[in-house]
């Protein structure tokens, strides 16, 4: 029996009710790690290095969808809440077309920048070639890629995020298939990974909208609409936090190459590369459970059940809290194994692999409550909040840390100023939480 949005949810319901969102999450990060692995070890330390020196901007490219999917989702389940069904399918239909175009235009952008870009971050000879390779490629498909992180987030507010984890699963499994078959095969290496990589969100966007578009089970359906700027804005500024989120992420993570090309060279853009993959596997358990749990705080909020909001705020605490724990003890564990399936090849860049992510992972005790945070904020539909919680955590603060802190520490520096930005940015997100207590009922 599907779990509906307008539930009382139990520890136990809530956790089943986003394990579709967070293993969909997961499931993502999982088959952009196998990009990692095929390249690193079929195409080598170079190749491996520029696919990860090209992602953040591929990345701040696609991230529009994630604002269009998470600020569109809000919106969505709060008109839901306020019982007005059909125009919540009408925002919906508006904001995932919007979306589509959107996608057009910065596909168009990023072809025509790619390449000064790449050389803007630094990249040139060998490197500048992989980037310029892989990076092609992917452009043309960020329309897709935007479109499959929209549904990500229409998925669980269509009270159907079972079918979204099972196209989640479908699209990486492609994209594991074509990895094997084009790099390991063909020998296709960085251009073998990027067409896999494009065809699997061509698989994860096309089958969403062929299902909204016939008649089914859903909350959510396609329907014809008349264009409203005023939703699309709201929509925009209500999904600005996880805009930024991405936008900032990729920007540091340009700032961080930069800074280990300067303190480590190429060996220290491939640690952070490696660091950076597992990163997205357990960081996306947080995202996950935000995701998942985002649709039913929503609709609490547009149904003014503060009790229910209570309730899902305790419980969402407590399921953070033990996961961040888990999460630091498992990645002291898993360390050298993981070094050793990315980079074993080479026993320098092992070595440091490990003493960076062991380092790092540290962050982990505290990023799931600021990422929490900023989620919450928005399913309240307190884009301003959020967004002020996101430009610090993502941009600010690790700009900061990372400039100033290995002038303290030296090289180790750049991996111990994570945890000093998510520190900082945890004192934020408290801040905002104690003062809005009241305004929204939650605690």
């Amino acid at each position: 029996m599907n779990i509906q949005i307008s539930e009382h949810f139990t520890m136990k319901k809530l956790i089943k009710f986003c394990l579709p969102s967070i293993i969909m999450m997961v499931f993502t990060s999982v088959y952009g790690v196998v990009d990692g692995l095929f390249v690193s070890n079929y195409a080598g330390e170079t190749a491996f290095s520029a696919v990860n020196f090209i992602m953040p901007l591929l990345m701040a490219l696609g991230c529009f969808g994630f604002m269009f999917g998470t600020g569109g989702s809000a919106i969505v389940a709060k008109t839901m809440g306020e019982g007005k069904k059909s125009l919540a399918d009408e925002y919906f239909t508006m904001i995932t077309v919007t979306n589509i175009i959107t996608g057009v235009i910065l596909a168009v952008l990023g072809l025509v920048f790619l390449r000064p870009v790449a050389v803007l971050m630094g990249a040139s000879g060998d490197m500048l070639d992989y980037c310029i390779k892989y990076g092609r490629i992917q452009i043309f498909t960020i329309p897709f890629f935007m479109v499959q992180n929209v549904f990500q987030s229409f998925f669980v507010t269509a009270g159907k995020p079972n079918i979204g984890l099972g196209i989640s699963v479908l699209a990486g499994v492609t994209n594991m298939i074509f990895d094997f078959l084009f790099i390991g095969v063909f020998g296709w290496g960085v251009q073998g990974a990027s067409f896999a990589t494009s065809l699997s969100q061509i698989v994860g966007a096309i089958i969403p909208i062929f299902y909204f578009a016939r008649k089914n089970s859903s909350l959510l359906h396609f329907v014809k609409f008349r264009f409203d700027r005023h939703i699309i804005f709201r929509t925009c500024t209500n999904g600005s936090s996880e805009l930024m989120t991405n936008l900032s992420m990729s920007f540091v993570n340009m700032l961080y190459n930069g800074q280990l090309m300067k303190y480590a060279g190429q060996d220290g853009v491939a640690t952070y590369g490696v660091i950076m993959y597992v990163s997205f596997i357990f960081v996306s358990i947080f995202i996950g459970f935000s995701i998942g749990s985002a649709p039913v705080v929503s609709y609490n909020y547009g149904a003014k059940n503060s009790d229910e909001l209570k309730n899902i705020f305790r419980k969402s605490i407590s399921v953070i809290s033990f996961t961040a724990v888990a999460m630091m003890l498992l990645s002291q564990v898993i360390a050298n194994p993981l070094a050793e399936i990315f980079v074993g090849y080479k026993p320098q860049l092992f070595d440091l692999t490990i003493h960076a992510f062991r380092i790092y992972a540290i962050s982990y005790l505290i990023s799931g409550f600021n990422i929490y945070g900023s989620s919450f904020f928005t399913a309240l539909n307190n884009g301003f909040v959020s967004a002020v919680i996101s430009f610090l955590r993502t941009l600010v603060f690790p700009i900061i840390m990372v400039i100033f802190i290995p002038m303290i520490f030296g090289f180790n520096g750049i991996w111990v100023s994570i945890i000093f930005s998510e520190l900082l940015a945890l004192s934020v997100t408290l801040f905002f939480v104690f003062r809005n207590k009241s305004k929204y009922g939650y605690m």
